[in-house]
């Protein structure tokens, strides 16, 4: 009974802070917001767009996520970090995947994406389908979700109907936070998103998967902020794990030293005990901001997991391209004019 209570507090104070954080919306906020099942508009989202377009499309987008996720157990991180790039820049336009020099893709900051393949081979057998009818950009959208799953977390509904960009410029791609920020740089680029501080603290959630290159560390390792020392932030123990692990700046470590393969809420618990991979994984619990919400979600598994459903449904929805706005590739890679 105790639990219980604690649930539903906890459960009201994030209710709280996010009707704080968006004045106006009420009740509605914390709700998936759900478009009309069927439009005869081009330019809204819906989440009946392909039924009768292409009603194998997501059926295709499952299938083959769970094909290359068995595979590969890494790409489930990977794809919602490719969903996450894309919806970054220039909105959830499928931008990201665009193959030219010059490129998001190319940039710098890029060089560690992966998932383009799974995104292709899903391309190319929705296109045998329905030729020239599901977005790239829908595709990686609702890749991320089925990675997701596939990872043991939860199922949302995604929209569909957004088009793919025809710009793609490496230089934009600076802007995706990388991990070094300090939390007010992240709360300001989330709000340029309509994002909020909750969401930022769900979204960095999805590091309970994954990896990060050791050359993204290196300084937290070696020489933080300049001094030749370690960053005293991290524990101990986990400090000379990481410097076993990364005896070269090109190998790679888990974002979750705790069940790294396992999508739950050890994330937030590892915080507290100063072992967050990332600078910006640990200035979540050492920032007013984010501090009450990672105690809260340490605890609260079924509360990370609805959330995390929610935020991630805000982020498919960022920016999108409606009706004339775009195109629809017919291969990710290129626009169709280049093609």
């Amino acid at each position: 009974m105790q639990s219980s209570t604690s649930f539903l507090f906890v459960f009201l104070v994030l209710y709280l802070l996010s009707a704080f954080a968006h004045p106006g919306e009420g009740e509605d906020y914390l709700k998936v917001h759900k478009l009309p099942a069927t439009s005869p508009y081009e330019d809204v989202l819906s989440f009946a767009y392909y039924y009768q377009k292409c009603p194998e499309a997501e059926a295709i987008i499952n299938q083959k996520v769970k094909e290359w996720i068995n595979k590969d157990y890494t790409l489930a991180a990977s794809l919602i970090r490719l969903h996450f790039h894309d919806c970054s820049v220039r909105g959830c336009d499928g931008s990201i995947l665009l193959n030219h020099e010059g490129s998001e893709r190319k940039a710098d900051v890029s060089k560690t994406l992966r998932g383009f393949e799974v995104i292709d081979d899903i391309k190319a057998e929705i296109e045998k389908k329905c030729p020239k009818t599901v977005s790239c950009a829908d595709i990686l959208t609702a890749a991320a979700r089925d990675a997701t799953v596939s990872a043991g977390g939860p199922y949302w509904m995604v929209p569909y109907g957004r088009k793919d960009g025809l710009v793609s410029l490496a230089k934009e791609a600076q802007l995706v936070p990388m991990g070094h920020e300090d939390i007010t740089s992240l709360v300001e680029f989330y709000q340029s998103k309509g994002l909020n501080v909750l969401d930022l603290a769900i979204l960095s959630g999805a590091h309970t998967i994954g990896r990060a290159s050791c050359g993204s560390i290196q300084d937290r390792l070696f020489n933080y902020s300049g001094t030749g020392k370690p960053d005293p932030s991290l524990d101990a123990q986990y400090l000379n794990y990481l410097k076993r692990k990364c005896r070269l700046s090109s190998d790679y470590v888990d974002l979750d030293a705790t069940t790294p393969r396992t999508f739950d809420a050890e994330y937030y618990s590892n915080l507290p005990k100063k072992m967050g991979l990332l600078s910006t994984d640990e200035k979540l619990y050492t920032d007013p901001r984010t501090e009450p919400l990672v105690s809260a979600l340490a605890d609260q598994t079924s509360l990370f997991f609805y959330q995390f459903g929610v935020s991630m449904a805000k982020l498919g929805n960022v920016q999108c391209l409606l009706g004339n706005e775009g195109e629809i590739r017919t291969n990710c890679n290129f626009v169709n004019s280049k093609y």
